[in-house]
């Protein structure tokens, strides 16, 4: 037997198990947001079979609306480019899809040009023409910054504008032109009723759940955007850029890409509204678009995909309840009546909201919904420790002749 006694190996690092993933998995859907966003998701699926057309074509218009604010909150709420020109790339969106799935015809004098391709096709071809148009003025956005680029920007608003209003063939002119039904594996998002649970679906409804798709994976496709690598080069960008180029973030190239999204996403959200409004008018996409949208993700929170959604719902569904309720609504009165109408009502409101956000909430609407963390309580300093006492000395011993 050696003298040496052997050293006992270290034990190794328990490496994750099935059932510690599990019991993570298992504490996350007990949190009670989990359960607040599948009842949200569950009231989504069935409200086309409890609401009319009117309000389901509100809530149409208001996902549409949080697609393009999705991509504009990631211009100028994550990268911080301003931009006053994204009703521009949305008339994109929804004038191309028209020319591309449309077929040649006269209407209101008009010669209209149409290419004829698949709705489906010209729908994904809409968008990417969108993120062309994008992607011409990408040098611009990528050198220019604040203020510089929403003048920029608001040049493309007057620019689309002329051009919406004089290219007949292509647009319509003012009186605009009708917008070919989505057809997607042989159905046919139109107003053909199909009857569903002895609920009978039109346009609107077939169109519901296309919408929440196509929010859900805008929605999705940001998220993972803004919580990866890109976002937290776009996030240095805003907050640093000198400091992110010294970094070695592509500063303008990083710009030039977020205003190419962006363009898509306005895109995206152009297709689906002239598929609500199965015409597409020029007036519609003007200045007061573009600012409705800039206040959209000032009022739901800058920079958050949650956020985007909130002030899209907000800004775009006050006006159609005050529309439904203006007989009942004190100081609205119906539009044409003299009095004060519904949508100039929504805008005074939803100003306001932008002024009480911008000073008590600047994290917009989206931070009501967080819980407020509790300041972590700063850690107790380590005490001295004390000092072993000194042994007592012990008396020198007596002589034994020694008197006491």
């Amino acid at each position: 037997m050696s003298d040496t006694a052997e050293a006992a190996p270290a034990a190794p690092a328990a490496p994750t198990t099935a059932p510690t993933r599990a019991r993570g998995v298992t504490e996350r859907l007990r949190r009670p947001r989990t359960y607040a966003v599948l009842a949200g998701s569950l009231l989504l699926l069935v409200l086309p079979f409890y609401l009319d057309r009117f309000w389901l074509q509100a809530g149409l218009f208001a996902m549409a609306a949080a697609i393009g604010a999705i991509g504009l909150n990631m211009l100028t709420g994550a990268t911080g480019q301003l931009s006053m020109g994204h009703a521009f790339f949305l008339a994109v969106g929804a004038y191309g899809y028209c020319v591309l799935a449309g077929e040649s015809s006269t209407e209101n004098g008009h010669t209209l040009t149409g290419l004829g391709l698949p709705t489906w096709l010209a729908a994904i071809l809409a968008v990417l023409l969108a993120g062309a148009a994008g992607g011409l003025f990408s040098p611009i956005a990528g050198r220019l910054r604040g203020a510089y680029l929403g003048i920029a920007t608001l040049a493309l608003i007057f620019i689309g504008q002329h051009v919406l209003f004089n290219a007949g063939s292509l647009t319509g002119g003012y009186n605009g032109r009708a917008v070919p039904p989505l057809s997607l594996f042989g159905f046919t998002f139109d107003d053909t009723e199909v009857v569903v649970a002895a609920v009978p679906f039109g346009s609107s409804e077939k169109l519901w759940y296309a919408g929440l798709a196509a929010l859900l994976l805008s929605a999705l496709f940001a998220r993972g955007v803004l919580r990866g690598r890109p976002g937290r080069a776009m996030n240095a960008i805003r907050d640093h850029r000198i400091a992110a180029g010294v970094m070695g973030v592509p500063v303008a190239r990083y710009r030039a890409g977020v205003f190419v999204l962006s363009s898509m996403y306005a895109g995206l959200a152009g297709v689906l509204l002239a598929l609500v409004f199965q015409r597409t008018v020029p007036e519609y996409f003007g200045m007061i678009l573009s600012l409705e949208y800039l206040a959209m993700i000032v009022i739901g929170g800058l920079g958050s995909v949650a956020g985007a959604v909130i002030g899209a719902a907000f800004v775009t569904l006050l006006p159609q309840v005050f529309t439904h309720y203006s007989d009942s609504l004190p100081l609205v009165s119906a539009p044409g009546t003299g009095g004060l109408a519904p949508g100039e009502a929504s805008r005074y409101l939803y100003g306001a909201a932008v002024v009480a956000v911008v000073l008590f909430l600047p994290g917009g609407l989206a931070r009501l919904g967080l819980a407020r963390t509790r300041k972590p309580k700063a850690p107790k300093k380590p005490g001295v420790p004390k000092q072993p006492a000194a042994p007592k000395q012990s008396a020198a011993p007596k002589n034994p002749g020694e008197k006491s």
